[in-house]
């Protein structure tokens, strides 16, 4: 669906920081070629944080702060809140077929598809943190939160993992492991891995953890009744706390993103309020703009971008071109002609990237100065 709504009503500051969220996941996302790639823009190993792993949870984090500021005003007019639920089931269905549709395109085979994924992890958080929204009081948002934290470290640190006969924390015989291969069985996991999934079922538990946390940082930047300072003051101080909570627990239960364990969830999830709280004071409180427009544009249309950049290169491997005698791919035959003879191997990848990048920049620019945001 494509509005043109008034972009001047917008929190701007949040925006810019979705719009930098989306824009590193793209760019990390599409390396111009996966054997060279620098160091901060690939996935920690197992345990431990790159810059990368905090890109998801980042944005998990803004779908929550988007929840308080999108159906405030609906929740608060609202008698039938029922409506409301139906319609975030409506929206969290239609982010879960996208990223279906991602995983079948362009074979479309039912036998081998990857049921979950990115975009379907932001179509459950986006549901149920909505739900807690709707229908649960603020007060009690830390007691879910810390609920599902604790619990989530009670069940993979204490839980004897079957067939295996103790709890552990590893990659293949983890408990969520263990569940990804009952219920989604090998043939509909993470084609890399065939075991286990990244955006697995259990860890999706935590990752709904995330997006609450988002949901308690946008109550306080919704506030009405209190100074600007306080807010910003209030946000730096709970994302500290958070960094050294997540820092403090990873000791006993390591930060891990594909496990998306409870100490990544107070890390990412901190270092997330605090660059926000940044974003606020620099953007809505102090009113400094002029850097932001190239961000803006990707973060009014976010969804968007990430779905088609997604598709771009799919559909460019499908156009068969002739490569010193062998057939390629339309991408392959673009990176291989215009950066490999140019740069050393990992500055041809990030080049690659970053064109990527600047062409969908140039795309979302267009849209913005027509006040174009698909909705999804």
């Amino acid at each position: 669906m494509t509005q043109t709504p008034n972009l001047k009503h917008r929190l701007r500051s949040l925006d810019v920081f979705r719009g930098i969220t989306v824009a590193a996941m793209i760019l990390v996302n599409n390396p111009g070629d996966w054997g060279h790639i620098y160091a901060p823009l690939e996935h920690a190993a197992w345990n431990g944080c790159t810059p990368t792993d905090l890109i998801f949870p980042f944005f998990l984090f803004i779908v929550g702060v988007s929840i308080v500021f999108a159906l405030s005003s609906k929740k608060e007019h609202s008698e039938n809140h029922q409506q409301l639920i139906l319609s975030a089931l409506k929206r969290s269905a239609v982010l879960f077929g996208l990223g279906l549709f991602l995983s079948l395109f362009p074979f479309f085979d039912f036998t081998t598809v990857r049921i979950l994924g990115v975009l379907q992890r932001i179509a459950i958080v986006y549901f149920f943190c909505a739900v807690i929204f709707i229908k649960i009081n603020p007060k009690a948002y830390w007691k879910w939160f810390f609920g599902i934290l604790v619990g989530y470290w009670a069940i993979m640190t204490l839980i004897p993992v079957p067939d295996i006969g103790y709890a552990n924390l590893e990659k293949e015989t983890n408990l969520g492991a263990w569940l990804d291969r009952l219920i989604l069985t090998e043939n509909h996991t993470w084609k890399q891995s065939k075991t286990w999934d990244p955006e697995g079922i259990l860890s999706t538990l935590p990752a709904i953890g995330t997006g609450l946390f988002g949901l308690m940082i946008g109550g306080i930047l919704k506030k009405k009744d209190q100074a600007e300072a306080d807010k910003i003051a209030w946000i730096f101080t709970l994302g500290t706390l958070a960094v050294i909570i997540g820092l403090i627990w990873d000791l006993t239960f390591p930060i891990n993103k594909s496990l998306w364990t409870s100490s990544y969830v107070m890390y990412a999830g901190g270092l997330a309020a605090i660059g926000l709280a940044l974003c606020y004071w620099l953007i809505d409180v102090k009113g400094y703009t002029k850097f932001t427009s190239p961000f803006v544009v990707y973060g009014v249309n976010a969804i968007t971008v990430f779905f088609a950049s997604g598709l771009i290169p799919r559909i460019l491997s499908l156009i068969k071109l002739d490569l010193n005698g062998t057939e390629v791919g339309a991408k392959v035959w673009l990176y291989e002609t215009f950066y490999t003879p140019n740069f050393s191997p990992y500055n041809a990848s990030l080049a690659g990237a970053i064109t990527f990048i600047l062409i969908w920049w140039f795309i979302l620019w267009m849209m913005y100065r027509k006040n174009i945001i698909i909705k999804v």
